[in-house]
């Protein structure tokens, strides 16, 4: 990780708009993987700063991946350990499937691992069910969750992504989801399972992971496949080298054997882009002057400011000339100024888009001296020295 001098731009308290969201679109640069999927997005996971993007924000179907944001609400339910009954519906799921029965009793928990590791259809409709008592509930409480996450053009209206109504989401949305999920050890424990057998009141079942990227790419770690008529093959990957781990989405990158292999190419085209090109590097860093105020009334002249905290991004080497901070300071302050005081703001800036506002504070204290102060301090000493009585003189302002 490398420490940077940013090139400082001193404004004094300029309204800055921070509307285009950081990092949504980012440039194009030599280099850009060349991927089949309609819709696609590199984030890093530290961050949430997106490296590459294509379409990233278009609706798209997105088939199994749904069943990131099912196993993220069953494990946020606090439900794990009921046992539940299997329904008709449950039962009657279409492949891809478990095979559980009618009245068959599971535990949920245990229904998780279906889900991800083989993508059962069947196991993400009991999971809705014992979760929430029905399946549109439960698509209901996977939607809010999403736009808590931040999506904002995501619907679900299956717990398994069977195409459905309008049950759609963006790349750079379930990128979102997956951020929060993976930063969740149980997801992770779960999605990372080689083999798994669980027992229902009736059966044994084995169960394989049938994410390829494991066995397929260095440091991969997760996360889901998926596929239907509308949706193409899709899939969201994740992998981590050193301190750096990426999250790749590739939505609709084919139909057919072509497209079942697409995904898994275009998702190593990205993550490969990722690795190859980024790096962390602090752009600011915290306890680091930034500039200095003039103090007015006081005898120190002016008072130095800081950064209040350290801020670090993955970023290509060609980005850092693009690099600026502006400082949003008054040019003088009137006594007192204590130490640890916010003075201003300074915001980043990177490849000309808005990153991050960090608070710049007080290095030192200046304290007030004028007429009104000494006279204050003077009268003060002579009531304290000459009289017991609670005695206050307030002088007005010189």
């Amino acid at each position: 990780m490398k420490k940077l001098a940013a090139a400082l731009i001193l404004t004094t308290m300029i309204p800055l708009s921070a509307s285009g969201a950081a990092f949504a679109k980012p440039a194009e640069k030599p280099g850009a993987p060349d991927v089949k999927a309609l819709g696609a997005v590199l984030m890093d996971y530290k961050t949430g700063r997106v490296l590459w993007e294509k379409n990233s924000e278009e609706p798209m179907a997105m088939a199994s991946t749904t069943k990131i944001m099912t196993a993220l609400v069953a494990l946020e339910s606090g439900k794990l350990d009921r046992v539940t009954t299997v329904s008709a519906r449950a039962a009657g799921a279409p492949k891809v499937k478990m095979g559980l029965s009618k009245g068959e009793k599971v535990n949920v928990g245990d229904l998780l691992y279906p889900l991800m590791l083989e993508s059962a259809n069947d196991s993400a409709v009991a999971i809705a069910e014992a979760v929430s008592g029905s399946v549109e509930e439960f698509c209901a409480a996977m939607t809010r969750r999403a736009k808590e996450l931040g999506a904002k053009d995501t619907v679900f209206e299956t717990p398994n992504g069977l195409d459905t109504g309008d049950h759609h989401s963006t790349a750079l949305d379930m990128a979102l989801i997956t951020r929060y999920a993976i930063g969740i050890p149980a997801f992770m424990e779960i999605i990372n399972t080689e083999s798994r057998e669980i027992k229902s009141d009736r059966r044994t079942y084995t169960l394989n992971n049938r994410n390829r990227l494991l066995d397929e790419y260095d440091g991969a770690d997760g996360v889901k496949t998926g596929f239907t008529g509308k949706a193409g093959h899709c899939f969201v990957g994740a992998a981590r080298r050193g301190d750096m781990q990426l999250i790749s989405v590739v939505l609709a990158s084919g139909w057919g054997e072509a497209g079942k292999q697409n995904k898994w190419t275009d998702t190593k085209k990205i993550l490969n882009y990722g690795f190859g090109n980024y790096s962390y590097e602090t752009l600011v860093d915290a306890g680091k002057t930034a500039g200095t105020v003039a103090v007015e009334r006081s005898r120190t002249p002016g008072v130095s400011y800081a950064f209040n905290e350290s801020y670090t991004l993955p970023v290509r080497q060609d980005e850092l000339p693009s690099l600026k901070v502006r400082i949003r300071a008054p040019e003088s302050l009137r006594a007192p100024v204590r130490k640890g005081d916010i003075l201003g703001q300074a915001d980043v800036f990177l490849d000309g888009r808005f990153c991050k506002t960090i608070q710049l504070v007080s290095e030192n204290s200046a304290e007030r001296h004028d007429l009104k102060t000494s006279i204050e301090k003077i009268t003060g000493a002579w009531l304290e020295g000459g009289s017991k009585s609670d005695v206050r003189v307030v002088l007005p302002e010189f």
